[in-house]
C-alpha cells in the first residue's frame, strides 16, 4: 500500500441517479417519491435553447417547495461552452435555499473547468451567506476529459462524485455507434477460421467486447484515488430491461456505485443491482468468519469453499457490507 491512503469517498447512498428536464415541472413530485438515492433535474440536453429561462425557474421553485425527503439533490447546469452555464449557476445559488446539494456539470475538459465553476459558486455563496457549501459532481463525456481524468478529480474540494456520459463520449471519440451504452453490434470479435468438413469456411462464433471498459476503469480509478463516487451513465433502450442490468452488472464488477435512470423504471433496476443480495453478504460474512478463525490460529489465509482466502478477501467482503450497511442507514 501506498504511504499516500486512498480517502474515502462521500458516505450516501447512490445507487440510482433519477433523471427529469427542468422544463416538465409535472413529473418532479414524482421524482421526489421514488426509490432513487439521487435526483438530478436537468437544465442541460433534456432542455431546449428556449425553454432554459423557464426551466431555471421550474427548478427553483422545486428545489425550495418540494420535499425531497433524504434523497441528494442535484442540478445539472449547461456546459461551460455556452452562454447559459453562468446564469444557472448565478439564479439557482441566488435563489434556491439549503436544501440544493450538488451541481452537476457537464463536458468537463480539464481542471481548469472546474477552477471556473468554484470561482463563481464561491463568490456567490460568500455574498449570499449560504452555510451549505455546495457539492460537485461531474460527467466524462469527451476525449479531453477522459485524457484529464485524473486532475478533474483532484481538482476541488467540492468534487463528490464522477459520472460516465456514453453518447457524448462516443461522439467526441469519433465512434461508429448509434447505441447510448450498453453492447454494439459492429464491435466484436471472431473466433480463429477452420475449415469444416466440405472444405467451405465454417460458421465463426462471435464474442461481444465491451467498448466502455477503458473510461468506466479509468474513471473508477480516479475517483478511488482521491475520494470520489464513481458513476455508470445512462442506458439508451429503457424497454430493454436485461440490457440495463447487464451494464449495470458490469459496472458494479468494475467498482461503480450505482447508475443513472432516464426513465423511472430503471430506477428499480439500478437499486437491484446495486444493493448488495442477500447471497453475497451471506458469504462476506463466512470470509470475515473464516479469517478471524484462521488469524486466530496464526495462518494470514485459509480456504474456503474450496477456494483460497486472504487479507486482500477480508477487505473485498467489508467493501460489500459496507455498501449494505450505507444503504440501510440511508446514508
Amino acid at each position: 500500500m501506498s504511504f499516500t491512503l486512498q480517502p474515502s469517498p462521500p458516505a450516501r447512498p447512490n445507487r440510482c441517479q433519477l433523471f427529469g428536464p427542468g422544463s416538465r415541472p409535472a413529473i418532479f413530485e414524482k421524482m421526489a417519491a421514488s426509490a432513487a438515492d439521487v435526483v438530478n433535474l436537468d437544465l442541460e440536453d433534456a432542455v431546449a435553447p428556449a425553454d432554459k429561462a423557464q426551466a431555471r425557474k421550474n427548478i427553483i421553485a422545486a428545489v425550495n417547495d418540494i420535499d425531497w425527503g433524504a434523497k441528494t439533490l442535484s442540478v445539472r447546469i449547461n456546459g461551460l461552452d455556452t452562454e447559459y452555464w453562468y446564469r444557472d449557476v448565478v439564479d439557482l445559488l441566488e435563489n434556491c435555499g439549503e436544501r440544493l446539494d450538488l451541481m452537476m456539470i457537464p463536458k468537463v475538459g480539464n481542471a481548469k473547468d472546474i477552477y471556473a465553476v468554484d470561482a463563481l459558486v464561491s463568490a456567490i455563496e460568500a455574498a449570499t451567506g449560504r452555510k451549505k457549501r455546495i457539492g460537485f459532481e461531474v460527467i466524462i463525456e469527451t476525449a479531453a476529459g477522459l485524457a484529464h481524468v485524473e486532475e478533474i478529480a483532484a481538482a476541488s474540494p467540492r468534487m463528490q462524485a464522477m459520472n460516465l456520459g456514453a453518447a457524448d463520449y462516443a461522439a467526441s471519440m469519433g465512434m461508429a455507434t448509434t447505441g447510448i451504452g450498453g453492447t454494439q453490434e459492429r464491435y466484436y470479435m471472431l473466433e480463429n477460421a477452420r475449415p469444416d468438413s466440405d472444405g467451405d469456411g465454417a460458421e465463426r462464433a462471435m464474442h461481444w467486447a465491451d467498448p466502455w471498459h477503458y473510461p468506466t476503469v479509468a474513471i473508477v480509478a480516479a475517483c478511488r484515488s482521491h475520494g470520489l463516487l464513481p458513476v455508470d451513465g445512462p442506458y439508451g433502450d429503457f424497454s430493454d430491461d436485461e440490457g440495463f442490468r447487464a451494464q449495470a452488472r458490469r459496472a458494479a464488477t468494475l467498482g461503480m456505485v450505482g447508475k443513472w435512470a432516464i426513465h423511472p423504471r430503471q430506477v428499480a433496476l439500478a437499486n437491484e443491482v446495486f444493493t448488495p443480495s442477500e447471497e453475497m453478504l451471506a458469504q462476506a460474512r463466512r470470509i470475515l468468519e473464516a479469517m478471524e478463525k484462521a488469524q486466530a490460529e496464526g495462518a494470514g489465509a485459509v480456504t474456503l469453499d474450496g477456494k483460497l482466502i486472504d487479507i486482500a478477501s477480508i477487505k473485498q467482503a467489508r467493501v460489500i457490507l459496507g455498501q449494505a450497511e450505507l444503504i440501510a442507514s440511508g446514508g
